[in-house]
């Protein structure tokens, strides 16, 4: 049978096919497999436990060397599966790039807001005051009024909402074609939880990003995703 493509579908940019994680006690995911397109959000979801994060973080090549890891995940025709640590680190942060759901965990609180966010552009030979004007740039962009007045700031200075953003601004450094949104909202209340998903639904349409968005609330991804894929105990169902 001849089936013709729907013209206006956009190429896919990642697809993930029959992925396998498993630890030795258990599978945690099993078969997962899903495409994601340019500009299009794509939402994971299910309850604790499920495997979405752990497949996110087999995407980023972020696992323990504990856990067995099959089948394929290919972006511009790599399987990054099969890529060093040293490949991944160029893909990390230029290619996809991850918001944590706890920011307090995943900034380090030793380091200011502006060394947080430059520290990649620096490692690119980015000079300091080139960086710090990206910086201040991204931090607008996410919202943050005043930012010079936040760049000497530590972590545990700032509010919740502000980490997140601070957070969001690092994974957007690089200019990522995939940003993957890890529960970003659980540790914020309602109206922050709507203010942060819109300020990423806004910076994906403006920077032409595919997403992908784990949640467990299947009410809150409806408003955002293009498509949905539940998991439950590792299986899409």
């Amino acid at each position: 049978m001849h089936l013709t493509l729907d013209a206006n579908r956009t190429a896919s940019m990642l697809e993930v096919n029959a992925l396998c994680i498993q630890s030795a006690e258990r599978v945690l995911v099993d078969q997962l497999s899903f495409e994601v397109r340019a500009g299009q959000t794509l939402a994971l979801v299910g309850e604790s436990g499920s495997g979405k994060s752990v497949s996110a973080l087999a995407l980023m090549g972020l696992l323990p060397k504990a856990l067995q890891v099959h089948g394929s995940v290919l972006l511009d025709g790599k399987n990054l599966l099969k890529l060093s640590d040293v490949q991944l680190r160029s893909i990390r942060g230029q290619k996809i790039a991850m918001v944590f759901q706890e920011p307090m965990t995943a900034l380090n609180s030793l380091h200011r807001v502006e060394k947080i966010i430059a520290e990649t552009l620096w490692s690119q030979g980015w000079s300091k005051k080139k960086a710090r004007q990206r910086v201040i740039a991204l931090l607008e962009d996410v919202g943050i009024p005043n930012p010079e007045s936040v760049l000497q700031r530590f972590p545990y200075e700032l509010s919740g909402g502000q980490r997140q953003r601070v957070m969001i601004a690092m994974a957007l450094a690089q200019e990522p074609d995939i940003l993957i949104a890890d529960e970003p909202t659980t540790a914020l209340d309602v109206m922050l939880q709507v203010q942060i998903l819109d300020l990423l639904k806004s910076l994906q349409q403006r920077h032409r990003m595919a997403m992908i968005l784990i949640s467990h609330d299947l009410n809150l991804v409806k408003h955002y995703a293009d498509d949905v894929v539940v998991i439950h105990q590792g299986k899409v169902v």
